[in-house]
């Protein structure tokens, strides 16, 4: 599926600041062909109870970016998605500076996506984590 030209950047920003990803601060940077990237701020909020970034602030950023991805890529004629699958593995962490979560779709059909990010420390380029989820695309009832 194209790149839908009928949803621009702006409206992923405003959807930004929307439930979680307000409450987190997440901020959508790009949003171009087979892409999608946000970033957030790592802040005491986003850390674990041990002083690293909680895996759960690490997981909404990346299905976040997936999911905005997914909506700027629906089929013509779906009306939205749910997330029905997702894994991360962590390889790193952070306490300071800014994750950045580049998303990009494995698969893009008329039932389902699969999209992959990466999740980096945006100052170091360190990897975070690999994150992958499957999307399942609504459509209209009959």
């Amino acid at each position: 599926m194209p790149l839908r030209k009928d949803i621009p950047i702006e409206a992923f920003a405003a959807k930004a600041h929307i439930g979680l990803p307000e409450l987190l601060g997440l901020e959508v940077v790009r949003v171009a062909e087979n892409a999608l990237d946000m970033r957030v701020a790592i802040q005491q909020r986003l850390l674990a109870p041990n002083g690293y970034l909680h895996a759960a602030s690490v997981i909404a950023l990346a299905d976040t970016a997936c999911g905005f991805g997914c909506i700027a890529h629906l089929p013509d004629g779906a009306e939205n998605f749910t997330t029905i699958e997702l894994k991360t593995n962590f390889l790193g962490t952070a306490t300071s500076g800014t994750m950045l979560a580049q998303a990009r779709p494995l698969h893009l059909g008329r039932t389902t996506q699969v999209w992959d990010a990466t999740i980096s420390h945006e100052e170091s380029g360190r990897t975070i984590a690999e994150f992958r989820c499957t999307q399942l695309v609504l459509w209209p009832k009959r």
